[in-house]
């Protein structure tokens, strides 16, 4: 049994599409440049803010002060409607506090800002439901580099056969593959199993409850 279940936000715990592709959309209008539909935003997320930023750019301009104009546009916009439609996914708050009720900790590691991570999730769990929540800091690599869950693993006294992270992206998966720990693919986020799958996933779940039979 594992002691610990580090989560991905983005596509794993949340669904937050809408949000997202609404706050880099404002960006892009104010800067003249045309919208994305939403599903597009799908294969744009994963790496970050200023990743997203660069792909929503793609194609119209690859230059870094655009890049970074839409990134501030998108800062701004973001944090006062970060959670005007995102939600847990169906079944993660029953899975949650299931895992909870059996002792496990539960952890959150994102290359969402980590000002965003953390204000996200206290306004979408009880207070008490995650033990270390970590998103992107000045200091530290993204995901997939294993900087964030050293940086848990070490928060929560655990070893790394002590821990599972879930996600739904291959950039979870390769995460989980450089800190040396097992990793569970997610189908109901923004990636596809067949991503899931040839990014090495140990485990493929299709939906929160199947979790539990990997705890």
């Amino acid at each position: 049994m594992y002691k610990a279940v580090i989560f991905d936000l983005d596509g794993t715990l949340v669904d937050s599409l809408q949000d997202l592709a609404d706050a880099v959309n404002y960006g892009l209008e104010k800067m003249g440049y045309q919208k994305h539909e939403t599903e597009e935003y799908k294969k744009f997320v994963g790496n970050g803010a200023v990743k997203l930023c660069e792909r929503a750019l793609a194609g119209y301009t690859d230059y870094s002060e655009e890049i970074e104009t839409l990134h501030k546009y998108f800062s701004e916009y973001y944090n006062e409607h970060c959670i005007d439609q995102s939600a847990p996914y169906e079944g993660i708050s029953d899975l949650l506090s299931e895992l909870k009720n059996h002792h496990v900790l539960l952890a959150v590691a994102s290359n969402k800002p980590d000002e965003f991570t953390k204000s996200i999730i206290e306004k979408m769990f009880r207070k008490d439901t995650f033990s270390v929540v970590y998103g992107k800091r000045p200091d530290k690599d993204t995901k997939p580099a294993p900087d964030i869950i050293f940086d848990i693993l070490h928060d929560l006294g655990l070893t790394k056969d002590d821990v599972i992270l879930a996600g739904d992206s291959n950039v979870d998966i390769m995460t989980a593959a450089n800190a040396g720990i097992k990793s569970i693919g997610c189908t109901w986020g923004f990636r596809t199993s067949e991503e899931l799958i040839e990014a090495g996933a140990d485990f493929i779940v299709n939906s929160p409850e199947e979790i539990l039979e990997f705890i």
